[in-house]
């Protein structure tokens, strides 16, 4: 056989193969939606970028809770302190009125013992 019957031949089994069918198509005036390869290595990118930056705020929310946490116990432990020196004072203002009472007392009493001996 020949080089164009051979091809011809070809050419005709397989025509014979392919079925043509007509596919309907959908109105549309749009050219179809496709990425391209750099559209959709973007939006893969903006999805990781946008997941890290959400993760990196709940890091930076939990450091400023802790923070707050810190300064909270600090001013409580303050405010205790203040407290106990408060009533570290108070306590002493006590004994201290109290021991001039006495020494008022043990004054009056020296003074009485020295009238009655004169």
């Amino acid at each position: 056989m020949s080089f164009l019957s051979e091809a011809a031949v070809r050419r005709v089994a397989l025509a014979s193969r392919v079925a043509s069918v007509q596919v309907p198509r959908q109105f549309s005036t749009s050219i179809a939606a496709r990425k391209t390869m750099t559209e959709a290595a973007k939006d893969t990118l903006k999805t990781v970028d946008r997941k890290v930056s959400d993760k990196l705020v709940d890091g930076i929310n939990a450091g400023s809770k802790a923070a707050e946490t810190v300064s909270g116990k600090t001013t409580e432990a303050s405010y205790k302190a203040a407290g106990t020196a408060e009533e570290i004072r108070g306590k002493m203002k006590g004994e201290t009125e109290e021991l001039a009472g006495k020494a008022k007392g043990a004054a009056k009493e020296a003074e009485g013992k020295i009238k009655s001996s004169t």
